[in-house]
């Protein structure tokens, strides 16, 4: 209970910590300095989510950092497991990435601010429409350059299994014809999750492996049907 106090408090010490560079993130997407704004943009993030990781003394190892892409856009196909999942990506994967997230998220001050930077997009999944157009400009995006996470489950597992796979999440990637980058996280529901959402007292060991990419491009239509229990597969069998 005492370290999930004080890795609260953190929290939010941090995200007040680094208010001036929001105000400059902002002033340089006014400005239209896109290329600047991305750079200080990643550069806070990757920091600030690296941080909330250690506060938690969890140990993050990962595997297949080569299969990475620098210069090409991607979109990391992840299952998901825990709270913690999106930091871990931020911090512990050395390229540049937005989520696509629940709308939920919106309601978070500060924290919204600095995922619109990062060209995070918002899905409503009970607005079929909302969700079309959400999936819409995260394929904009793609085109742009930006990467992209998004996890097919929807929802957190709580544990080491995986839940049911939506296929129309990889609707992303062969819309944008960019690589699929299959992520397998392993152990991170041990930081809170299985602690009735509380940081835990043992130190956590994370596993993450990045799988080879998975081509889009050039896929005949069985091909691209078959793409969804390609990318679970691959994500299954690294979780088992």
């Amino acid at each position: 209970m005492i370290r999930t106090i004080i890795w609260f408090f953190y929290f939010w010490l941090y995200l007040i910590a680094i208010l001036p560079a929001l105000y400059k993130a902002n002033h340089l997407a006014k400005k239209g300095n896109t290329n600047e704004r991305d750079q200080l943009v990643y550069r806070v993030a990757n920091r600030w989510a690296q941080s909330m990781v250690n506060m938690t003394g969890s140990t993050i190892k990962v595997t297949g950092k080569e299969h990475v892409p620098a210069n090409t856009a991607v979109v990391f196909v992840s299952n998901h497991q825990g709270n913690f999942d999106i930091p871990i990506l931020i911090g512990f994967i050395n390229k540049p990435k937005a989520f696509i997230a629940k709308i939920e998220l919106l309601k978070l001050p500060l924290i919204r601010s600095w995922m619109k930077h990062l060209n995070c997009v918002f899905m409503d999944r009970s607005d079929m429409r909302q969700s079309l157009r959400t999936i819409k400009l995260a394929s904009d995006y793609l085109k742009e350059g930006y990467s992209m996470v998004i996890f097919p489950e929807g929802t957190r597992s709580k544990g080491n299994t995986m839940g049911d796979f939506k296929p129309g999440s990889i609707k992303l990637a062969l819309k944008a014809e960019v690589p699929i980058i299959p992520i397998t996280i392993r152990g991170s529901y041990k930081i809170m999750e299985q602690n009735r959402f509380g940081i835990t007292m043992k130190p956590a060991i994370v596993e993450i492996i990045i799988s080879e990419p998975v081509s889009t491009t050039n896929l005949t239509k069985e091909q691209a049907k078959e793409l969804p229990d390609k990318v679970k597969e691959i994500i299954q069998n690294n979780l088992n």
